[in-house]
């Protein structure tokens, strides 16, 4: 749960750019990977993240600029990308705003009372969670994921290391 407002910022910050890192990742040739029929693909996994920062933000009293529909997936990763953007900017700027008293109001999610320091973290494990299985999925598609929380098999190479054993 995050007590400050500042706190929520700067992990938020950090986040947000490891998904920007794995969205970019994924090719327009390949958005369509998924581990098996009927489960979610890369895009559809990168527009849940999305709407998902509209979605709960907004039930914590954000208001977004925009209003995206979170069953149709757009029609490009390009597309995507912006909008995630858009929405972790306004995020930001409007949990900045609040006093940190903000962050111990209750509000209704999904039929329970979530605090909102708590909503807010679970906004970010939800993310790294989905961001999680698009790496497995850009590894089926034979695409190199990007390094999030450290490095990935093929970055040790670059760095003159040798590749941990499995």
């Amino acid at each position: 749960m995050f007590r400050k407002t500042q706190d929520f910022i700067r992990v938020w910050t950090d986040e947000s750019a490891a998904t920007i890192k794995v969205f970019e990742a994924v090719t327009e040739g390949f958005k369509r990977q998924e581990v098996a029929e009927g489960f979610r693909n890369l895009e559809r996994l990168a527009w849940h993240i999305t709407a998902t920062v509209e979605e709960m933000g907004s039930k914590i009293g954000i208001v977004f600029k925009r209003k995206e529909e979170a069953d149709e997936v757009p029609g490009s990763m390009a597309y995507i990308i912006s909008v995630y953007k858009i929405l972790s900017h306004e995020l930001v700027d409007a949990v900045g705003k609040w006093p940190e008293a903000d962050l111990e109001k209750v509000d209704n999610m999904y039929g329970e009372n979530w605090v909102r320091g708590s909503t807010l973290m679970v906004l970010v494990t939800h993310q790294a969670h989905h961001r999680g299985q698009m790496t497995v999925l850009l590894r089926q598609a034979g695409l190199k994921p990007p390094g999030v929380v450290g490095p990935v098999k093929e970055d040790w190479v670059s760095f003159g290391q040798p590749v941990p054993k499995v």
